[in-house]
């Protein structure tokens, strides 16, 4: 992903959530995602789809068992 694309992303997820820490963050190597932090925490993944002219972002997040048990 860019970095214009990136930048967008980052200021609609700090928007939606509420929570001006997120970041997001391009991967080396890749250029169809990026990375999703809150701080220096690791959340997930976003993929850019491109189907039929039509482009949409998948956040793709997994919450581990042993994250829930202090809750």
């Amino acid at each position: 992903m860019n970095a214009e694309e990136i930048r967008k992303l980052q200021a609609f997820l700090r928007k939606t959530f509420g929570n001006q820490n997120l970041s997001v963050r391009g991967r080396s190597n890749k250029d169809d995602s990026c990375e999703v932090y809150v701080g220096d925490e690791f959340l997930g993944v976003i993929f850019r789809d491109e189907e039929d002219g039509e482009t949409s972002w998948n956040f793709q997040m997994a919450v581990l068992e042993i994250d829930l048990e202090d809750l």
